[in-house]
């Protein structure tokens, strides 16, 4: 936890906007659960200066994917910035004004609001990793949601969102019909994709 503390120290001395998420948010937002990494979702303007934080603050550095991702290594504990998600999600301004302030083991930060990762964990769920959908029902089952805010960041990936909600819905997490019933109007009915 130390090194994750001087990661995000080194974010907030530059005033950089951040947000967790991956396993850490999962387990802020959602359930518990271990994670090799840490996974801080910056602005694509945001991402070099990120690095250079890092490096101020001892980590090592690689410009991994010049399209998504950059990496800061030290003592063994990988932080991932990353400046994209799958299905062209990137940390923006109504993101960054909903940042969830918390405590991840005594070490305060911010993770990005329980919705967008919902809706990220839904695009990136596949057979390789079937943890990602997991995290999203138990953010389903342990939060109570802005449903307008999650249709609003849900046509990333309206078919994925409604899968999932209807997959919740049938194991019996409490979601409301409402946000199924739009996202089935958005896909089928509006010509979403």
């Amino acid at each position: 936890m130390r090194v994750l503390g001087q990661a995000i120290g080194a974010l907030e001395r530059a005033k950089i906007p951040y947000g967790m998420l991956g396993g850490v948010a999962s387990a802020i937002l959602g359930r518990p659960r271990w994670t090799h990494d840490a996974d801080v979702f910056v602005r694509p303007v945001d991402a070099p200066a990120a690095l250079e934080a890092l490096e101020r603050a001892g980590f090592e550095t690689q410009r991994t994917n010049p399209h998504w991702l950059f990496k800061g290594i030290k003592e063994g504990v990988l932080v991932d910035v990353l400046f994209r998600a799958r299905g062209d999600i990137y940390l923006d301004d109504e993101m960054i004004e909903r940042l969830v302030e918390s405590d991840f083991q005594g070490v305060p930060l911010k993770t990005i609001p329980a919705e967008d990762l919902l809706v990220i964990k839904a695009i990136i769920h596949d057979e390789e990793t079937p943890r990602h959908w997991s995290d999203a029902i138990a953010i389903l089952a342990s939060r109570d949601l802005d449903w307008e805010y999650l249709l609003r960041r849900a046509r990333s990936g309206p078919r994925r969102v409604f899968s999932l909600l209807l997959y919740a819905q049938s194991s019996d997490v409490a979601v409301p019909d409402e946000p199924i019933k739009r996202l089935f109007q958005m896909i089928f009915e509006n010509g979403g994709s």
